[in-house]
Order: structure tokens, then C-alpha cells, then sequence
């Protein structure tokens, strides 16, 4: 993998690419989004019943009452037609209160500077599961690590990784750098793969910037973990399946057959997220669409598809039916930044890439000058 950074214009295109391939990408899975309901086979068969396959755009609205009863609720504004801006979702909040702990408390935060900015900034009812038994434990006057163990079974589920995308855009190149802070923020919340989980991805998206192809840079990301952990072996797995060359979907029925623990776990939806971007090999609307088809977690792996194959893309280049409908905004829960423009998002996080973590919490601008 070359060592060289991106100059900086091309930087700027980058990570704008891996904002608006996040956030697409999370759109884009969005109505699917409940793995035991949409398995790959009824997914296949609703886009099959809209003439939808191979799918290249957003989902279309579904020809079948049956479907409409089990999409999720959000349908409405995520399919084809209908989007106008980004819907809110967990997947996107993270991102943006990722940025915010590095722009104010800058790259040497600690584990409790990312409980405290939760408690401030994140309503309650808009964390789930690992997320949501952290929150609780901090409320209730527990510290890290304990805050991650104490009354939670979900420890090992993908929430960490999804947290993970602003640290590789802020270390372009440097996956090791970008994998110890997602593992300092991971550790709120989750254990062992749960943890390696965030590290993964978030070396895999600092990679994407400098490695020559989506394969290598999954390589170097497997460099961040443990060999010898579930998650290693899983995406080594896929990685031999592609290079044998089984196909798409045989390779993920095998590689999540062999990873069980349900479609939220962080080991699966690696698989899935794994056999997208090397089957997609470096096309964003294939990478796309391979990795939302292959089920279970289909918004966080989207998105966490989207930000890898955004970053290679750049924003530049991004076709248009995936960006436009995003009208540069994004909903979210994060107190102080609904409505903010991707395209600031985007520059913010270029700053700290360059080199700043910016002026720390006492000269942080309001997090509304981010609409502006």
C-alpha cells in the first residue's frame, strides 16, 4: 500500500465522498433494515417485483402490500422519488458527534470525554442496544470500562462500528492511528469483537485513501485486529472465497453461515460488508447495491460500504441519482445539528485531516455555524 497522502484537493474530494457515500448508503438499506424479516431472498424478490434487479439507484416504492406492512417506518422518505434530504438515523448521529468529540475535545480525548459528550449532546431514546445499555450505566454513575460489561448482552453487536467512519477520514493513510481511536471510543460500549469491529472499519476506511485496490485495503485493516479473533477469520474467509472465485451470493451464504450470532452481530454484517466492497470491486453503485442485497444490518453496513467506496470514489465522481436527492442536509439527533449541510461536515473533517484538531472546547464554534 503507498504511504503517500492524497494531495490536499484531492483530500477534500475524498472525504466528501465518504460522507455522502455514508449517508447514501445508509439511505439506501434503510427500509430493510430488520435481517430476521428481510433475508437476501425476500430482498431480491421485492426489487425483482418492482423490475429493480440489478438495483442502481435507491430502493423503489413496493409493489406488494405485504411488503409495505414490514417495511420500516421511514419508508416514505428513503425509496426513489420521495427523498429529500437525509432521514435521521443512528448510523449518520455517530458520525457527526464522532467530529464533534475530535473537534472539541481533539484527537487525545478519552473514553469518558465520549460518555460525557453522549450524555450532552445524544437523547436516550435515540440509542439502541449496546448504545443504549452504556448510556444507561453512565447515567446511573459507572465509568469505562464497566459502563461496556455491566448488564449488557449486546457487547459483540455492531454499534461500535458504525461509530468508527470519522476516525479513518481524520487519519487518510494511517490506519493504525485511525484504529486506536475507535478503539478508545469503542470501549464505552463493547467488548472483544465488538471492539475489533470498530477498529476494522475505521482502519479500512483510512486505508481506502492511499491503498491501490478495496482489496488491499482490507488487507492492511485485518493488520489492526487479532489474527486469531472471530472477525479476522471471518473476513479472511471471504477474502479467499472471492479469490477463488465463488460467487457473490454463494460466498456470503457461506461466510455468514459460518458466523453465527445474529444479523446485528458485528461478525456477519463484517462478512456481508467484506464480500460488497470486493465483489463491487471499486464501482460505488455496485458496492452499493452487493453489500444492502446481502442482508442482516442493511443501513449500518450500507453506510459503512458507502464511506469506504465514497473515499475511493470522491464526491466529484459520485453519480448523481445517489448525491442530489441528498440536498446537501442532514437530519439528525445530535443536540445543535439538525439540519447541518454535508458539505460543512465535510470541511470540518478535512481540517482535523490536515492536521488540527482545532481550538478545543473553550473557542469551539457553535455547532450551528455548521449551517451556515
Amino acid at each position: 500500500m503507498s504511504s503517500e497522502h492524497p494531495a490536499p484537493t484531492d483530500l477534500a474530494d475524498r472525504i466528501h465522498g465518504g460522507w455522502l457515500g455514508r449517508i447514501a448508503g445508509n439511505m439506501l438499506g434503510k427500509p430493510i433494515e430488520q435481517g430476521e424479516v428481510w433475508t437476501r431472498t425476500r430482498i431480491d424478490r421485492y426489487l425483482g417485483g418492482c423490475g429493480a434487479l440489478p438495483l442502481t439507484d435507491y430502493l423503489p416504492e413496493p409493489a406488494d402490500p405485504a411488503d409495505t406492512a414490514v417495511l420500516r417506518p421511514e419508508w416514505r422518505s428513503c425509496v426513489r422519488g420521495r427523498i429529500h434530504g437525509s432521514c435521521r438515523d443512528d448510523d449518520v448521529d455517530y458520525t457527526v458527534l464522532g467530529l464533534h468529540l475530535l473537534e472539541s475535545r481533539g484527537f487525545g480525548f478519552s473514553t469518558e470525554d465520549v460518555g460525557e459528550l453522549w450524555l450532552l449532546r445524544l437523547p436516550y431514546l435515540q440509542t439502541f442496544t449496546a448504545e443504549r445499555a452504556a448510556y444507561r450505566n453512565l447515567a446511573n454513575g459507572l465509568r469505562p470500562p464497566l459502563t461496556a460489561t455491566y448488564d449488557n448482552p449486546y457487547q459483540e453487536w455492531i454499534g461500535a462500528l458504525i461509530r468508527a467512519d470519522v476516525f479513518g477520514w481524520a487519519c487518510p493513510g494511517d490506519p493504525g492511528r485511525a484504529a486506536g481511536l475507535a478503539r478508545r471510543d469503542a470501549v464505552l460500549s463493547h467488548t472483544g469483537n465488538g471492539v475489533y469491529g470498530a477498529m476494522f472499519a475505521a482502519a479500512l476506511i483510512a486505508a481506502a485513501f492511499t491503498a491501490p485496490t478495496v482489496r488491499a485495503a482490507l488487507q492492511s485493516a485485518l493488520g489492526v485486529i487479532p489474527a486469531s479473533s472471530r472477525l479476522a477469520r471471518t473476513v479472511r474467509r471471504v477474502m479467499s472465497l472471492h479469490e477463488a472465485g465463488l460467487d457473490w451470493a454463494d460466498t456470503v451464504n457461506t461466510a455468514t453461515g459460518e458466523s453465527p450470532g445474529g444479523w446485528i452481530h458485528t461478525v456477519p454484517n463484517a462478512a456481508v460488508l467484506t464480500a460488497g466492497l470486493l465483489y463491487g470491486d471499486d464501482d460505488f453503485t455496485r458496492t452499493l447495491a452487493l453489500t444492502v442485497r446481502g442482508g442482516l444490518d442493511t443501513d449500518s453496513n450500507g453506510a459503512t460500504a458507502g464511506s469506504v467506496a465514497g473515499v475511493r470514489t470522491g464526491a466529484a465522481a459520485l453519480p448523481g441519482h445517489w448525491k442530489d436527492p441528498l440536498e446537501d442536509t442532514v437530519r439528525s439527533a445530535v443536540f445543535g445539528f439538525d439540519g447541518v449541510r454535508i458539505s460543512a461536515l465535510a470541511e470540518r473533517t478535512v481540517r482535523l485531516a490536515q492536521g488540527g484538531s482545532g481550538p478545543g472546547p473553550a473557542g469551539y464554534p457553535s455547532p450551528h455555524d455548521l449551517h451556515r
